[in-house]
């Protein structure tokens, strides 16, 4: 049996849910691709290789990633909570599409590394911008 068009467009997307292709996550956006209504080149963090193994995947022409949505990182960024400013609001846990920050309220949170995708999605929304993007590592 083949797998149907979606999972296998979903399986070639990075999982990062970060929404820089202008979907809610991942799986919409393979969702969209298969009913035509997304182009192939809305995930920064696929790139141009990720572009081209959907565009294959689907039997349309490849083209390069939009780089108006956002640049693509070979190795994402890691989320990194500096613990001196953080005063336990949960925002971030709230923002983290993929459940990588821990914490309680009114307590420092913590990036637990292996689970974060680079989203930045926690970035903004830290409002005492006690949140940093470093290298892997």
């Amino acid at each position: 049996m083949q797998t149907p068009l979606v999972e296998r467009l979903d399986r070639l997307l990075p999982q990062t849910q970060c929404r820089q292709c202008g979907f809610d996550g991942c799986r919409p956006y393979a969702e969209a691709m298969a009913r035509g209504e997304a182009a192939v080149d809305r995930c920064p963090p696929g790139g141009d290789a990720g572009a081209r193994a959907l565009a294959h995947c689907l039997g349309v022409p490849a083209v390069p990633y939009d780089r108006e949505r956002g640049l693509h990182h070979p190795t994402p960024p890691l989320a990194r909570v500096v613990e001196a400013d953080c005063i336990g609001c949960t925002k971030c846990i709230q923002a983290c599409p993929v459940d990588a920050i821990i914490g309680a309220s009114k307590l420092m949170h913590v990036v637990i590394e292996p689970l974060c995708t680079g989203c930045e999605l926690c970035v903004p929304a830290c409002p005492v911008d006690c949140i940093v993007m470093v290298p892997p590592g």
